[in-house]
């Protein structure tokens, strides 16, 4: 799996007009998932998010994890995560999982963040959605549990 995870202050996706997420202080979470990806993948990936320490303490470090902060998760499913530049100028994307797969996992994470007692919201899986957010830093990080 891949996630782009984003430092913000706020952020909410909307499908047709409407919020159907938002959050305050926390992370914007990018949720890609590959072909060979399982529920042990999903569970790490989100206790990953969990425990990393992105957020300022008192002295300014990025010392500080989404508990200490209070902080919530905003997982939006992001299939071009693997997008392949490789050759020509349009991307290909057949590295990602095939759409049942990766809804069933995208879930699986969300609801891994929700069982380690993380506020969690969702986009809408495999809809058009606008992603709003205000990064905070900015703060941007890349995680690819291939790299493990």
């Amino acid at each position: 799996m891949r996630a782009l995870l984003q430092r913000v202050t706020r952020a909410e996706v909307r499908v047709d007009g409407a919020v159907v997420g938002s959050i305050g202080r926390g992370l914007l979470v990018l949720v890609g998932v590959g072909p060979a990806d399982d529920e042990a993948t999903a569970d790490a990936l989100a206790r990953r998010v969990v425990e990393l320490r992105v957020h300022e303490d008192a002295a300014g470090r990025a010392n500080l994890a989404l508990a200490d902060v209070g902080g919530a998760v905003l997982a939006v499913s992001q299939f071009t995560l693997y997008a392949d530049t490789r050759r020509g100028r349009r991307p290909g994307f057949t590295d990602a999982a095939a759409p049942a797969h990766a809804e069933a996992l995208y879930g699986r994470f969300c609801a891994a963040l929700e069982r380690l007692d993380v506020p969690t919201a969702r986009g809408k899986f495999g809809a058009p959605m606008e992603v709003e957010l205000v990064n905070d830093g900015p703060f941007t990080i890349w995680l690819d549990t291939a790299d493990r």
